[in-house]
C-alpha cells in the first residue's frame, strides 16, 4: 500500500510502498478515504512529542469503508475511527497505558489502516469523506473540553483563543449548536471574520496589546484555551465569577505566575482535557448527528501532499482542517 512516512525529527514525509498491516481478531482493517492532519502530527515530526519512534506512519484522524473484521457485522460498513485508543474504565481520566492513533500505532496516513474493533464508528451519513475525516481528534478534544470537563450549558458565555484551528472551531461550533454565546481571539482579523460570519458574537486579536480590554464586559462563563504562556493571565481576569477555564495544550509554555488570589476570589476552577473517552466520542458524534453539524475543511490535498499540509499547517495559515483524500 502506499504510505505517506515519517523516518526521522525534521524530516520530510515521503510517499512510500509499505506492507498493508495485518490483524489480530480484535482488530479490523479500514480502507481509507480520508485523513486528516493535526498539530500533533507537527510536534512529532518536529521532535517535539514523547515516546517518538521511527518509521512511523502519521494520523490519528481517518474515515473510510471495514475491509477485514472478525466482527462480520462490520464489514463493508463506512466508518469514522475514534483516535483515543486504550482509555480505560473510568470517565475522569485516562489509563496509563492510553494512546494515540498515529504514534506509536502506524496511522491514517495511508491507504489501510488497522484500529482496535472497539474504535469503529459509524459514519455521520450528511458528511462527505473529507467532512468525516475532519471530525476525530479535534472534536473529540473539543467536545470533551466543553461539555464532560466545563459543562457548558445553553445561554452561557464562551471564548475560545486561537480560532482557526480544529479544536478551536470545532469548540465554536458544538458551543454554538447549543445555544452558547461565543466569542474568539485570534492573531488574524481575517479568521475573527470568519468566525463571526459563522456565528461568533465578537472577537479579538491578540497581537494588540490590550485585546482583552475589548472583551472585559462579557464575563465568560467557560473559556477554551489552548495555548497558555502568560496570555493566561489575561483569561483569568476576563472569566465571570464562578468560571471555568480548560485548556487543551499550552503551546506558548507555563504562564510565569499564578494570580492563586484572583483564582479563589472569583471561585474559578481550572480544567485540564486531553482527547476523551468512548463515551465523549458517542457523545460527541450523537451532537454532530442531532445537529447536522459539518466541519470546516480548509483544504483537500493528495496523500502524495502530505508534507505540503504539514508546511502550511506549521505556519498557521488554514482555517480548519486540512484532510489528505486518499481514494
Amino acid at each position: 500500500m502506499n504510505a505517506a512516512v515519517l523516518e526521522g525529527v525534521n524530516l520530510p514525509l515521503q510517499l512510500k510502498s509499505v506492507d498493508a498491516p495485518s490483524i489480530s481478531d480484535r482488530e479490523a482493517l479500514v480502507k481509507l478515504h480520508a485523513a486528516a492532519l493535526n498539530h500533533r502530527d507537527l510536534w512529532i515530526q518536529k521532535g517535539q512529542y514523547a515516546g517518538l519512534k521511527f518509521p512511523i506512519i502519521l494520523g490519528s484522524d481517518g474515515a473510510g469503508v471495514v475491509v477485514e473484521c472478525a466482527d462480520a457485522s462490520w464489514i463493508g460498513k463506512d466508518v469514522v475511527i475514534n483516535p483515543s485508543l486504550d482509555w480505560g474504565e473510568r470517565e475522569t481520566a485516562q489509563q496509563k497505558s492510553f494512546r494515540i492513533l498515529g504514534l506509536p500505532d502506524n496511522g491514517t496516513f495511508a491507504e489501510f489502516v488497522k484500529v482496535p474493533i472497539q474504535n469503529l464508528c459509524e459514519k455521520p451519513k450528511h458528511l462527505s469523506w473529507t467532512e468525516a475525516a475532519a471530525l476525530p481528534l479535534a472534536g473529540l478534544t473539543a467536545y470533551r473540553a466543553l461539555f464532560s470537563r466545563a459543562g457548558l450549558k445553553p445561554k452561557e458565555k464562551v471564548l475560545i483563543t486561537g480560532i482557526g484551528g480544529g479544536v478551536a472551531l470545532f469548540g465554536l461550533q458544538f458551543a454554538l449548536a447549543i445555544g452558547a454565546d461565543v466569542w474568539v481571539t485570534s492573531g488574524s482579523d481575517d479568521k475573527i471574520a470568519k468566525a463571526i460570519a459563522l456565528g461568533a458574537k465578537g472577537g479579538a486579536n491578540y497581537n494588540d496589546a490590550n485585546w482583552d480590554s475589548e472583551l472585559k464586559s462579557v464575563g465568560f462563563d467557560v473559556i477554551l484555551d489552548s495555548a497558555g504562556g502568560d496570555g493566561f493571565l489575561k483569561l483569568i481576569e476576563l472569566a465571570a465569577m464562578g468560571g471555568r477555564i480548560v485548556f487543551v495544550g499550552a503551546t506558548k509554555g507555563a504562564p510565569s505566575s499564578l494570580p492563586m488570589t484572583r483564582v479563589f476570589w472569583k471561585q474559578l476552577s481550572i480544567l485540564g482535557s486531553t482527547m476523551g473517552s468512548p463515551k465523549d466520542f458517542s457523545q460527541m458524534l450523537d451532537l454532530v448527528n442531532a445537529k447536522r453539524i459539518v466541519p470546516i475543511v480548509s483544504d483537500v490535498l493528495s496523500l502524495s501532499a502530505a508534507e505540503q499540509g504539514l508546511r502550511k499547517m506549521d505556519g498557521a495559515a488554514q482555517f480548519g482542517k486540512i484532510v489528505l483524500q486518499i481514494i
